[in-house]
């Protein structure tokens, strides 16, 4: 109590810009990691170090102390080859981002990509082409892009038309886009573990539910079998739709809203 009344004591405005900035460093690394798999482990050891120093700086134990001491370099030592899949993508990802200045023409480019993928998906519908189409929200879908062939190339109905034509060694796996962008097709992704009572629903729905269940991610299918068109969002499906339905989803799923779904419609 001595000691935390001492520290007190000494407390100006520079020790609280101390603090503000060491704050700060932490909320940047939940934010460097907050789109990948390793968020929850970093939140955990964030928290346990400073459990760690705070009972370290109130209490008298010599031995605990020296050993917080002596681990600590080590510790940090080991943090980036624990961390180096995460720490490589998000570097990749701050190189993506653009400048605060620059300003976004999102609303117009997303709703050319809605435009092309309505195309694509009728009219794979339409052919019964088999195919599944992941739309990369606020989780990093990186580990599941790593698995397929490299694309980047912008969102166009001829392009995923052929993607998914029965001919081509492409169409097999899912395609993954992010924004604008078709970054990866052939991408292996989860199965859904969770028993289907229908049994129309083949391995691209199961995928399908299996990468919504993992991510915040919206699949699009289309059945080789009917050529039945369905939407997989959190771990729901909703078919069969129609243009008109299709379009309203991916708008409100560009738009952030989370209700895409009506709950009438999902299984």
């Amino acid at each position: 109590m001595q000691n935390l009344l001492a520290i007190f004591s000494q407390f100006n405005w520079v020790s609280a810009i101390d603090i503000l900035l060491v704050t700060l460093v932490f909320y940047a690394l939940l934010r460097f990691f907050a789109r990948t798999q390793a968020v929850l482990l970093l939140r955990g050891l964030l928290i346990i170090f400073l459990i760690v120093a705070l009972a370290g700086s109130v209490s008298e134990l010599t031995a605990f102390n020296w050993l917080v001491r002596t681990t600590s370099l080590a510790i940090l030592v080991a943090l980036p080859v624990i961390f180096q899949p995460e720490l490589r993508r998000a570097l990749e990802r701050v190189g993506r981002t653009r400048m605060f200045f620059v300003r976004s023409r999102r609303d117009t480019a997303y709703s050319k990509v809605i435009s092309e993928l309505i195309a694509a998906v009728t009219r794979m519908s339409q052919l019964r082409y088999g195919a599944i189409i992941v739309l990369e929200n606020t989780v990093s879908l990186d580990p599941y892009i790593e698995t397929g062939v490299p694309i980047h190339a912008t969102v166009n109905r001829e392009l995923l038309i052929t993607i998914f034509y029965p001919g081509t060694p492409l169409h097999d796996g899912a395609v993954i886009i992010r924004g604008e962008e078709i970054v990866a097709a052939a991408c292996v992704l989860p199965l859904t573990q969770r028993p289907l009572r229908d049994t129309v629903l083949g391995t691209r729905h199961r995928a399908a539910i299996g990468i919504t269940e993992d991510t915040d991610a919206l699949a699009l299918v289309v059945s080789e079998e009917t050529g039945a068109m369905t939407v997989a969002y959190k771990g729901k499906l909703t078919r069969p739709l129609d243009e008109k339905r299709l379009r309203s989803i991916l708008e409100g799923f560009f738009e952030g809203r989370q209700d895409l779904l009506d709950a009438e419609e999902t299984i």
